[in-house]
């Protein structure tokens, strides 16, 4: 059987319906052109789902908000890894599965139903136009899955981070591909990650302060050509230390390229 793109939808702003379209612009280090997901740090800029998962569970095309509709991968095809080819020479490298939740919930007698059916998640490594009816090919196994626990790829995200650069919470939740709400998980994370053997000074947190837990921060930073400020709290009575974000953010749209 050809495998084929069956339906294509976009969503352009926050909050509002996804829109179906007849075809979508992929663009490397980007995502979906005009899509609110997408980010070149991002691995989650598209989601793709198997027309034979949402017929088994009586969903209709788009109910779960995925990008592209497909028909003809065979299950054990269909897995974070693979690579898409399309007609056009657009690409999509598949990351990890979508995780299932409340915002799917009403679909569902249960979410276990849709456990590994809710589609997997994807970064466009060529740019390309896609199009409904089109055919598009799958290689398994051709790039390394990315984990399906969160903090495993916190750790690979932030062991990337060079010398003399810094990220925020903000990006990190872009970089490792997680809802806003795990903003409350990155202190977890970093007070359970060894400082000597992952570079967690260079992480700041969303307004670009310094971490008061993260020991010795502020000389690490300095040694490595990093200006730290300071400022004056004077309802807590102390200094905090900050870092303009502007002058060092890491920003690497060829995370998961390769």
């Amino acid at each position: 059987m050809a495998l084929s793109i069956m339906h294509l939808f976009t969503k352009v702003k926050l909050g509002s319906a996804m829109v179906e379209l007849k075809t979508l612009n992929l663009k490397v280090n980007y995502g979906i052109e005009g899509d609110i997901n997408a980010d070149p740090i991002s691995p989650r800029q598209v989601l793709i789902v198997r027309y034979e998962d949402i017929f088994d569970l009586s969903i209709k095309p788009g109910e779960l908000r995925e990008n592209i509709l497909v028909k003809g991968i065979e299950f054990d095809n269909f897995i974070p890894g693979s690579l898409l080819t399309f007609e056009s020479g657009a690409a999509i490298r598949l990351t990890f599965h979508c995780e299932p939740c409340k915002r799917i919930a009403h679909l569902l007698e249960s979410l276990k139903s849709i456990q590994d059916k809710r589609g997997i998640l994807g970064v466009v490594i060529k740019s390309g136009q896609i199009q409904v009816g089109s055919n598009f090919q799958v290689k398994a196994n051709e790039f390394p899955p990315l984990s399906e626990n969160p903090y495993k790829r916190f750790l690979n995200f932030i062991i990337k981070i060079p010398s003399g650069k810094i990220v925020t919470y903000k990006e990190i939740i872009k970089g490792i591909g997680v809802d806003n709400s795990y903003l409350r998980a990155i202190p977890i994370y970093l007070k359970k990650t060894s400082a000597a053997d992952y570079p967690v000074h260079r992480i700041l947190d969303s307004k670009g302060y310094l971490i008061t837990y993260v020991s010795q921060q502020q000389n690490k930073l300095e040694n490595e050509g990093i200006k730290v400020f300071s400022e004056a709290d004077l309802l807590r009575n102390f200094n905090k230390n900050f870092v303009a974000i502007k002058d060092y953010l890491w920003e690497d749209g060829t995370l998961y390229l390769e």
